[in-house]
């Protein structure tokens, strides 16, 4: 078959719009294509395509939620085959990322432009937004791109949205802890969270500010007290942990990456992240060195970065490229894949603690099932880890209620 020009469009996601073009991965086709003249009438700025590939190796998604997102689309395509309207792809989920100006925030916005899911992208700081837009708005990928700056456009940005993204704040510096950060970011996420409060209190809510540990029990409580809590719908983002799991083992057991799946469990800083090694997908040993050397570096993996650029920033880039995926399995489950699968840190009853990262099946309602299995038959190793990162975790949980607490008894 003679190849036309398109674009191609293949991030976070197993489908890949166009049969030539440029992606951010080089993945294989799975064989699979359905041939539709119109199948890409709803994609403005984006040249049309006579075909929709699926294939399965991807960027974000590991094989089996790949395969389940190409296996939602052949149900779908038998669907408008049998009533000869052709498969259409629809971007129609509003998305805003607040903090949009930042080390994160920009990397993660572009990657958000780019998922064929978003109609709307709204961008949020407090300064430098509007080169941001302008610079996104010339990409070719159907989400409108808007700016918004300051206090007086904050419910603007989010009137309507159906997912909001939350890196803002300062980031780490050298011979800073995540704990360093508590006051400076604590205060920025209770503003944004009661304003995602008054104008979009349905949305799915993604926390990146560190501490997660404690930002999210933060945003909790300021839910909680606007009377719109839904735990189902808050997320602290702790995929940059799973990524970087993933790819120390991969590298270190010489595996293909796109089939490593590693659980991580607990929290989002130093020992309370828990990567269940023994739980690895495909299933592969470990020597008790392995073990101590992995779970060390990816529990440290963030302040290797902050070392290596030497002041300069934090792990912005990883980070952008992980809450993108989890960006991305938010709006499939948002529309209506069955089989989407995350490790997030969410209010929990897996443990004693009131809040607890683990795998969690997404729906479009948010959480439909925390993943308790994972926490069975762990290794002594894993095991002792788990009770050693309860306090902390505990105390960082404490800590983020207490503050929101003791504002509302200023206030």
């Amino acid at each position: 078959m003679a190849a036309t020009s398109a674009s191609t469009f293949s991030i976070g996601s197993s489908v890949s719009l166009g049969t030539r073009g440029s992606s951010l991965a080089q993945p294989k086709p799975f064989g699979v294509r359905f041939n539709y003249q119109s199948s890409l009438a709803s994609f403005h700025g984006l040249k049309a395509a006579n075909s929709l590939n699926f294939k399965l190796e991807t960027s974000f998604l590991g094989k089996e939620r790949a395969a389940a997102l190409r296996d939602s689309f052949i149900q779908k395509a038998q669907l408008s085959n049998k009533s000869s309207r052709g498969l259409q792809v629809q971007a129609s989920y509003k998305v805003a990322v607040l903090g949009a100006a930042g080390g994160i925030g920009q990397p993660l916005a572009l990657l958000v432009k780019m998922s064929p899911l978003v109609s709307a992208l709204h961008l949020y700081d407090i300064a430098n937004v509007k080169g941001v837009a302008a610079d996104l708005s010339h990409c070719n990928t159907p989400s409108q791109v808007l700016d918004f700056t300051g206090a007086s456009e904050l419910a603007n940005c989010l009137n309507g949205v159906n997912v909001v993204v939350i890196p803002a704040g300062v980031p780490r510096k050298p011979g800073m802890t995540r704990d360093d950060l508590f006051n400076i970011n604590a205060n920025i996420v209770k503003t944004l969270v009661e304003a995602v409060a008054d104008n979009c209190p349905d949305a799915f809510i993604h926390i990146i500010s560190n501490p997660v540990n404690s930002t999210v029990p933060i945003a909790a409580e300021v839910l909680k007290q606007k009377g719109v809590y839904d735990p189902k719908k808050l997320f602290g983002v702790t995929t940059l942990d799973v990524v970087r799991a993933n790819t120390f083992v991969a590298q270190e057991k010489n595996l293909k990456l796109i089939d490593v799946d590693v659980p991580v469990v607990g929290g989002h800083a130093g020992i309370t992240i828990l990567p269940l090694l023994s739980k690895t997908k495909p299933f592969v040993s470990f020597t008790d060195e392995e073990v101590e050397n992995l779970t060390v570096r990816i529990q440290n993996a963030g302040t290797e970065v902050v070392e290596a650029k030497a002041g300069a920033g934090s792990a912005t880039l990883s980070m952008a490229y992980a809450a993108a995926r989890f960006v991305e399995s938010s709006l499939r489950a948002l529309d209506g894949d069955g089989d989407v699968y995350e490790c997030s840190y969410v209010q929990s009853d897996l443990t004693d603690l009131p809040f607890f990262a683990s795998r969690v099946k997404l729906g479009r309602k948010g959480i439909e099932t925390l993943i308790p299995s994972d926490l069975q038959g762990l290794t002594e190793y894993e095991q002792k880890a788990l009770e050693a990162l309860e306090p902390e975790l505990k105390a960082s949980i404490e800590k983020g209620i207490n503050f929101v607490q003791k504002q509302s008894v200023t206030a």
